[in-house]
């Protein structure tokens, strides 16, 4: 896991003549300060910290077309820049070379209400997003937990606790302004709910990672705010049973908005972490949305449901301070989990699998983790199929990391075998590079090297991440 920084001993330093080009153009929104570079170089991954030569802020397309086109130039890595929320490695310069950080281009651009839609530029967070909407009665409902930048989130192919009814990034971005290799400014559509014009240029640079081209703007669809919701979290024996029922509310066609699970070492970590008291047995923490009458409905059915695989009434939540504390709760279950082991850092596998085959993968998985001496919780948007095991490792034991590295992969690999994937919306970066060839085999895998290498021939975007050019 410390391999990116070792990799950093073969690049060469910034050559002069591009520093100056850089301080020329973009005066102090240039920084080599290593406070600046170490902050940049670092996301919430287990890799070592990896900081670039040079931090550049920018504030427009324009400063991002001039930036490339001087990397280009002088043949320097470029790495697209947001909140550093990503957990792949995304943002490390493991080549060196410039970070260019998009949070201070976080206008809100036109908010188009009659359409459902609103255009942001790239370090909109989705919070700052929620809050300036929020009077038009919309709202936009992808909610990865952290609050990432909208750039971030389209690139990462993000979605999150709401992805179960409203989709994932792929489902709801319409239109993005990327800055391609070359420094030329394209729009990959328009504002049109549907288009057959042409290849999906939008959905190539979903998920492409900053390796195909810099987003700078972000075309998104928005939702009418529910008129009601209402939140309940249930208790079950085992967290089969709970997978269980939930897979029997996906396939009843219920529309909850959010099922998420916890196990019992989340939900002891997350009481601590909170201040909460809940019940120390596996949960779902569900959500319900639309009129009065249609989350009654749903929640009665739900609850039938949960009562046939062994679950304990619900309980409500119908404030919306108490149903925010209890989300916020769900969200933070990552550091709460952290907290566990002292100075540890999460290994945190996202394994995706067909609704039918999750309890199975599942109830395997947890098989694996008790025969290990790791500490780790399973916690996962079961509602489509995703979960993730947090492992817990001492970055400086090279046992700890051989071990979670074997169990991460007994994960990924039970999940391809079930027709799953080993990300469902965390994204490739450095850490699942080589599943990739598990997943999809050598002839795609050699199409999507193809393609990279045609959008970026000077590999200077983001190299060494998700395909090796």
């Amino acid at each position: 896991m410390n391999a990116p920084a070792s990799l950093r001993q073969f690049t060469k330093p910034l050559p002069v003549a591009f520093l100056e080009a850089l301080r020329s153009k973009f005066g102090d929104r240039v920084s080599t300060a290593a406070a600046v570079r170490e902050h940049h170089g670092r996301d919430e991954s287990p890799f070592a910290p990896t900081p670039p030569d040079a931090v550049v802020f920018a504030q427009s397309t324009d400063d991002v077309v001039a930036l490339v086109r001087l990397c280009a130039e002088h043949r320097v890595p470029l790495i697209p820049y947001g909140v550093g929320s990503s957990l792949e490695g995304h943002l490390l310069a493991i080549e060196g070379g410039v970070s260019v950080d998009l949070s201070q281009m976080n206008r809100v651009l036109a908010v188009n209400a009659e359409d459902l839609t609103a255009t942001v530029q790239a370090g909109v967070t989705r919070k700052q997003l929620n809050t300036e909407i929020k009077d038009t009665g919309l709202f936009f409902p992808i909610d990865p937990g952290a609050d990432a930048t909208l750039g971030g989130m389209a690139a990462t192919r993000a979605s999150g606790t709401n992805a179960v009814r409203y989709g994932t990034m792929r489902e709801n971005v319409l239109n993005l302004t990327v800055v391609t290799a070359e420094g030329k400014v394209i729009r990959t559509a328009r504002r049109a709910k549907k288009s057959s014009a042409g290849y999906d240029l939008t959905r190539v640079f979903v998920g492409s990672e900053g390796t195909l081209g810099v987003i700078t703007e972000v075309t998104l669809k928005l939702y009418p705010q529910p008129e009601a919701i209402s939140a309940a979290i249930c208790n079950f024996p085992t967290v089969g049973d709970a997978v269980r029922a939930t897979i029997q509310t996906i396939q009843m066609g219920i529309p909850i908005a959010r099922c998420e699970l916890l196990d019992a070492v989340g939900v002891k970590a997350v009481n601590a972490y909170s201040k909460l008291s809940l019940r120390e047995s596996p949960l779902l923490l569900f959500e319900f949305h639309g009129s009065t009458s249609n989350v009654r409905e749903q929640a009665e059915a739900v609850q039938e449901v949960a009562r046939e695989h062994h679950g304990m009434d619900f309980e409500w939540a119908t404030q919306a301070e108490e149903r925010n504390r209890l989300w916020q709760a769900r969200h933070n279950a990552y550091f709460a989990v952290l907290q566990l082991k002292a100075g540890s850092r999460a290994l945190s596998t996202d394994a995706c699998v067909p609704i039918s085959r999750l309890a199975e993968c599942i109830e395997q998985t947890q098989a694996d983790l008790k025969d290990s001496w790791i500490i780790s919780s399973v916690i996962g948007h079961v509602g489509d199929g995703n979960f993730h095991v947090e492992m817990l490792v001492d970055p400086n034991s090279a046992s700890d990391l051989e071990e979670a590295e074997r169990l991460n992969r007994r994960i990924v690999e039970r999940a391809i075998a079930l027709q799953g994937t080993c990300t469902g919306e965390h994204g490739v970066g450095l850490h699942k590079m080589d599943f990739l060839r598990i997943e999809h085999g050598d002839d795609a895998l050699d199409l999507m090297a193809r393609i990279k290498r045609a959008f970026d021939p000077l590999n200077i975007l983001n190299p060494g991440k998700v395909v090796r050019a």
